[in-house]
């Protein structure tokens, strides 16, 4: 069984001969490029120019050699960015920043600076549909840089024996309308401007349209999972209430979902962070097939329950260990008692993916890697 067939068996809730491995394979688990050198540190790797494929969290792309030896199933085949957009880091004294081709302004402390934080935002100043259509570029999604060669690297992943992952044009629906908005207004607009909300929300589901319409003209037929996001939840609550959910984002969940549905037989990965207990269902009803990354110190996150009540109808993405309270911050041996609760509860009759609840983190020591992944390669076996 390769990499590809035992990623398929398991989302079709069926055992394959082991837990699928996942490192790298999506935005949310990769692994900071600090935390990478120590890693192949570590192991004995040679010294590699390291190559961040995320500006945001610092993500390092996985070398081949990563990959072989620590038996990574999973490989994702992102569209490229578009040929109007470059990429251009600038000196602000203290931080250096960037502006996405969203017109969102990005910044990291030059001293300590982990990552990237989000700093202006180009839709705050607009309080009606009519200011922002004057005055905002939107991105050109179907611009056909963004899907040349496609096809063939795709093509060439799977004679790999690898799953293929296609990643999506943007955050999602209801996070671009945070991004561009800016935290503030997006919480108040829901009850103050409400037509900007939803104007927002339509055109960033629009743009998604069709960037996957390209996508899946492209690789419909042999894209194994497709890649949508909306981080909805806190620690211990959803963002705005359920019904709030209901009228505002879950139609348009809907509406996209199953346009990408139509087009593609791969399933459907969403990720959501936090408390998104309530909503559940809603999610499956939308037309999620994966969930990721079920965050297990997030309030209503119980894995024996959930994997009861929800584990014939969505497959869980993550779950590996717990990358807030354990996996930086716990021993190996800690580690490994995590790691292996979770696949005892998670792995029975399929439908899991192993990889730890979000990305690893530049903080987690090698061996506190290395802790979870010998865990998983031994109580991972079928």
């Amino acid at each position: 069984m390769n990499s590809r067939e035992r990623v398929q068996t398991a989302l079709n809730h069926q055992e394959p001969d082991r837990v699928p491995f996942d490192l790298g394979g999506t935005p949310m688990s990769g692994m900071h490029k600090i935390a990478y050198r120590n890693l192949r540190a570590y192991l004995g790797l040679p010294e590699v120019e390291i190559r961040v494929v995320d500006s945001i969290q610092q993500l390092a792309a996985i070398d081949e050699d990563v990959a072989e030896l620590l038996k990574i199933d999973i490989h994702n085949v992102a569209p490229r960015s578009s040929a109007k957009y470059n990429l251009e880091y600038r000196d602000e004294g203290a931080y250096t920043a960037y502006t996405d081709e969203w017109g969102i302004g990005w910044r990291s402390p030059k001293k300590g600076g982990l990552y990237y934080d989000m700093y202006s935002w180009p839709l705050a100043p607009f309080d009606t549909p009519e200011e922002i259509a004057a005055n905002y570029v939107w991105p050109d999604a179907g611009d056909p840089n963004r899907f040349a060669g496609l096809r063939q690297r795709t093509l060439d992943t799977i004679e790999q024996g690898k799953a293929i992952v296609v990643g999506s044009l943007s955050a999602g629906i209801s996070e671009m309308h945070a991004w561009t908005r800016g935290f503030e207004e997006y919480f108040t607009d829901f009850y103050l401007y409400p037509d900007v909300a939803e104007y927002i929300m339509d055109m960033v589901v629009d743009l998604k349209m069709i960037y996957w319409e390209n996508v899946l003209n492209e690789i419909g037929d042999l894209a194994d999972v497709v890649i949508e996001a909306d981080d909805l939840a806190g620690q211990k609550n959803l963002f705005f209430s359920r019904e709030m959910y209901r009228q505002y984002i879950k139609p348009r969940h809907t509406k996209l979902f199953s346009f990408i549905k139509a087009r593609t037989n791969a399933k459907l990965f969403y990720h959501c962070d936090g408390a998104l207990l309530p909503i559940l269902w809603d999610l499956k009803e939308s037309g999620i097939d994966v969930l990721n990354p079920l965050q297990k110190s997030a309030a209503g996150i119980d894995y024996a329950a959930i994997k009861k009540e929800y584990g014939n109808d969505i497959s869980f993405w993550g779950a590996g260990v717990d990358t807030q309270r354990v996996f930086d911050q716990g021993t190996p041996e800690e580690v490994r008692e995590d790691t292996r609760r979770n696949i005892e509860i998670m792995a029975p009759d399929g439908g899991f993916v192993c990889t730890p609840i979000h990305n690893t983190q530049a903080t987690v020591p090698p061996e506190n890697y290395m802790a979870f992944w010998e865990t998983m390669q031994e109580y991972g076996v079928y």
